[in-house]
């Protein structure tokens, strides 16, 4: 008796693929990230940005499923979040007459990559038939030279927390920390007092805690670090617990938070023309770095950007940087000064 081949199923048809509504494309979507490892704050980002589409759609088109999404919708979007969509629709703290107009592009291009990494998933699992995201382009952007904090406004900052008061000292200790490590926020806030060598001066991030999840060593100074074994014993006397960086009632201090408190910082130094973030501290201590002689890959291992081209992004020059570099190191000038 011959033998039977096995038959193997070949999609041929729009019938083939399941009419997936958004409610259940999304469940799939974060059951399968969830399972490839992804971390639970970024699922939580992707259900944020999902439901903001979501619920734009709904106020627009008579969808229900998936299949009637088309390659105009995702562009519609774009220019609804541009130009009609309300930054902070919903907050309860800020009123509606104080919301503008228009999310910025930074804003509009993060919620495009989440819809992407949606359908691209839908699309690999052959969850759908076609992409409608696919030929759709992430926002150019210009590049901002302000993203960084000059020396003197650094030590204006400095100046702004009451050192007497246990906010204010913490919020000296992680202002000092920032610019002195290059930590990304929520690395900073995850902080253990066993994370940190005294003596060898070095942070020690797990993958758990890093953002690209591979574990990497930080050097502080010795100023910092006597900054930091001063908050550890201030909190030693108050709270029982090894985090570091923590609100006056002794509970983890959210990223959300502490900005605010960076923010407030800012305006009573009189700073308002710059963004206040931990962030902008990130990209002020990288561009200072390299400015102050760092090679870029010491820079890159430190800072814990896994492509050279990413790390780039941070260290913008203004035209006064750009100027002193070609005056130190012009062939030309220094043929001058040889003669």
């Amino acid at each position: 008796m011959p033998l039977k081949k096995r038959v193997k199923r070949t999609q041929t048809s729009s019938a083939d693929y399941p009419q997936l509504t958004f409610e259940q494309a999304i469940d799939l979507v974060i059951a399968g990230k969830r399972a490839e490892g992804l971390r639970e704050r970024t699922l939580k980002d992707y259900v944020k940005s999902w439901e903001y589409f979501v619920t734009w759609i709904r106020g627009n088109y008579d969808y229900e499923t998936l299949d009637k999404l088309t390659v105009d919708v995702f562009r519609n979007y774009i220019n609804y979040q541009k130009y009609d969509a309300k930054r902070y629709d919903g907050h309860k703290y800020i009123s509606s007459d104080q919301q503008r107009v228009g999310l910025s592009d930074t804003t509009i291009n993060i919620r495009l990559r989440v819809l992407k990494a949606v359908f691209n998933y839908l699309e690999r699992e052959e969850l759908i038939e076609v992409n409608p995201i696919e030929k759709v382009k992430l926002l150019r952007q210009d590049v901002d030279l302000t993203n960084c904090l000059s020396k003197e406004e650094i030590k204006e900052l400095l100046r702004q927390p009451e050192q007497k008061d246990y906010v204010g000292f913490r919020d000296f200790v992680g202002m000092n920390l920032l610019l002195d490590s290059g930590l990304r926020g929520q690395e900073m806030l995850s902080l253990r007092t066993s994370d940190i060598d005294f003596q060898s001066r070095f942070i020690t991030l797990s993958a758990e805690i890093s953002k690209n999840r591979k574990p990497r060593l930080v050097p502080i100074s010795a100023q910092v670090s006597k900054l930091l074994l001063q908050l550890i014993s201030e909190n030693r006397q108050h709270f029982k617990t090894d985090r570091i960086f923590l609100s006056c009632y002794g509970e983890p201090l959210g990223h959300n938070q502490f900005n605010k408190r960076l923010k407030y910082y800012g305006l009573k130094a009189g700073i308002a023309a710059k963004k206040m973030t931990c962030h902008v501290y990130r990209h002020t201590w990288a561009k200072n770095m390299i400015l102050n002689g760092c090679d870029p890959f010491t820079l890159q291992k430190m800072g814990g950007w896994s492509d050279m081209r990413t790390m780039r992004r941070y260290i913008q020059m203004d035209t006064k940087d750009i100027r002193r570099s070609h005056d130190d190191f012009s062939p030309v000038m220094r043929l001058r000064g040889q003669n």
